[in-house]
């Protein structure tokens, strides 16, 4: 029997070649012209699918969003959000009121052919299922990101996901978000997979938990990783911002602790991701032009919503230079607490790179283990406890 598809819109021109494209393609549809009309046709039919406009006069398309999720015999129905609306407040919303998915007009016959499919498909796969659902746990999610490039994000993401670990002995995710710029599989003697270019090649519905678990690699230092490719085509995947969306959502429920290298700067894809991240660790050097770019960056994140508290600076001395500000001259520029200072280690570095592991590993009593345990102390605090 053909599968069922409800449009909701209250463009007759999209209802009309939508419908005829969903139909040649074998599923059977209904059709609502207003918010009020799609709402009581849900009920009545009870679709496999609806498609959801969210401009429409009377009744929006979150209030039908709404309604629908809340009432039991159509709580469970997917629902595709198919709109004009770009801007990133508009699909948050959307996501918050219920959607699985979201398109923006215009879009591809082939793209809106492959949501829907993933999204039937999904739904098939959770209601054939005999177990009873449990409530998903989500983790604590941490992202670390800088100003500027090659200021040692990776490095302290990595250290940090092998310190979570040691003090919790809980289920660690490591997860490097920058498409074509990988380099954790080479550091951590990883065999390199496709990992993150496979899940963003994918459509935001067909990235569910145990596709990103399939995608996780085992470190001998008891986390887990998810690499990226350090293929420069791979680069254009940074502009898939559902699917990064998706994949930090279904990894937070994977692991105790979510460790996100966001890599430089706020391009879409973070800015996406900032509702989704308990904490931010920015990384810093005490060099003025440096410091200048993080206080931008603290500037904007702040523009964009996010806490103030919630941002954690870091000073990361890479090298013995008497050019280095010291913590407190850094803290007074930057106009944000500077949580913690890593001081120059070379040498324990460079073990650390022989050797394929963080460095915490390699010399646990260092000064370099002792300040990253001071980041572990300042998130456990602030993990929500229950």
């Amino acid at each position: 029997m053909a599968e069922k598809i409800l449009i909701i819109d209250d463009d007759l021109d999209t209802l009309r070649l939508v419908g005829l494209m969903l139909q040649r393609q074998g599923y059977q549809i209904t059709a609502a012209h207003n918010g009020q009309q799609g709402v009581e046709k849900a009920l009545d039919d009870t679709p496999n699918l609806i498609l959801l406009d969210v401009m429409m006069p009377d009744m929006d398309g979150y209030e039908v969003a709404r309604r629908l999720r809340g009432n039991p015999q159509t709580e469970k129905i997917p629902i595709l959000m198919f709109t004009a609306k770009t801007q990133l407040d508009d699909k948050v919303a959307g996501f918050e009121v219920g959607a699985d998915d979201y398109l923006t007009k215009p879009t591809h016959p082939s793209e809106l052919q492959s949501h829907v499919k993933a999204l039937l498909s999904r739904a098939g796969r959770t209601s054939d299922s005999t177990e009873t659902a449990q409530p998903e746990q989500h983790g604590y999610v941490i992202g670390l990101m800088a100003a500027r490039g090659g200021m040692g994000v990776s490095s302290l993401a990595s250290n940090l996901a092998a310190s979570l670990f040691q003090k919790f002995q809980a289920d660690v995710i490591l997860a490097e978000l920058t498409p074509g710029q990988g380099s954790l599989a080479l550091d951590l003697g990883l065999t390199p997979e496709k990992g993150l270019s496979e899940i963003l090649s994918k459509a935001p519905a067909e990235i569910t938990r145990n596709n990103v678990a399939e995608q996780l690699l085992s470190h001998d230092a008891g986390f887990k990783v998810l690499t990226a490719s350090n293929h420069p085509r791979d680069f254009q995947l940074i502009n898939q911002v559902s699917q990064y969306e998706n994949l930090v959502a279904r990894m937070s429920t994977l692991g105790r602790f979510i460790v996100l290298d966001l890599g430089m700067g706020l391009p879409p894809y973070v800015q996406r991701l900032l509702p989704l991240i308990n904490e931010l660790i920015i990384v810093v050097e005490g060099i003025p032009n440096t410091i200048a770019h993080t206080r931008a960056l603290i500037n904007d994140l702040t523009e964009f919503g996010t806490n103030k508290q919630r941002i954690a600076a870091v000073l990361n001395n890479r090298v013995r230079s008497e050019s280095q500000m010291p913590w407190s001259e850094v803290q007074e520029q930057l106009g944000h607490s500077v949580a913690a200072t890593l001081t120059p280690a070379p040498e324990l570095f460079a073990q650390a790179s022989r050797l394929k592991t963080p460095a915490v590993l390699c010399q646990p009593d260092s000064l370099t283990a002792q300040q990253i345990t001071k980041l572990v102390e300042r998130i456990e605090a602030n993990e929500p406890q229950g």
